[in-house]
């Protein structure tokens, strides 16, 4: 029991007080879920939007300059990038769909 306790003392200084983190972050999912688009979305944006809402009571609670707390926040983002990307995320390339070079002179020149 003394282990857990060391372990919960160590992850309050890190993260904050459970209670305040756990409030924070069950009011941030509320919102998430009260966007119109939130049963529309599938469940990989879903977890990846109620982790964020961990990260980011605990940046709120806890040790804001810790990265874990930001490489978390990025990581998950990829997540929900990477799984559950919608059939109408299509990448457009404007230059080659008007047949133009792939570097254009006047715009890419360094200044």
């Amino acid at each position: 029991m003394a282990d857990i306790e060391k372990l919960l003392n160590e992850k309050e200084k890190q993260h904050g007080d459970y209670k305040d983190v756990s409030r924070i972050s069950q009011s941030l999912k509320e919102v998430f879920r009260s966007g119109p688009n939130w049963e529309k979305l599938p469940d990989a944006h879903k977890e990846a939007l109620e982790m964020l809402a961990v990260k980011a009571a605990r940046i709120l609670t806890g040790d804001s300059g810790l990265r874990d707390h930001w490489d978390d926040i990025g990581g998950y983002a990829g997540l929900g990038a990477r799984y559950g990307a919608s059939p109408t995320n299509v990448s457009f390339d404007l230059r080659k769909a008007m047949g133009a070079p792939a570097t254009l002179p006047h715009v890419d020149k360094a200044s």
